[in-house]
């Protein structure tokens, strides 16, 4: 069995359906696509040998796309960082080490010049 019938044999046991978006129209679905593209590609470089094998890379696949890898969105948070610990105290925080950083490096260009 191919890893795609693999995959809807899973979509259907999960009762996850399909949905279509309109044809030559890729703006409307192209960051789920993509979504789908790299999830596939990943499935495709392993091989399974047991029943749970492709359950187990679905989900650290889902797990690393949205908690570890690096996001584009603004300062570079998780979905994760968002929903648990809330995305502004993160930003808030990452502001005040920022600032203390740049306090720090300061202090010894102010006393050479001094």
């Amino acid at each position: 069995m191919i890893a795609a019938d693999k995959l809807a044999d899973w979509r259907e046991t999960h009762e996850i359906g399909l949905v279509r978006g309109s044809p030559n129209h890729p703006q409307t679905l192209g960051r789920i696509e993509r979504w789908h593209q790299t999830l596939k590609n990943r499935v495709l470089m392993e091989n399974d040998f047991l029943p749970g094998d492709l359950e187990a890379q679905i989900a650290a696949f889902v797990e690393h796309y949205n908690q570890k890898r690096y996001h584009g969105s603004p300062g570079n948070l998780t979905p994760a960082n968002v929903y648990f610990v809330g995305g502004q105290t993160i930003m808030l925080e990452s502001e005040r080490i920022k600032r203390e950083t740049f306090n720090q490096r300061r202090l010894p260009h102010r006393k050479a010049a001094a």
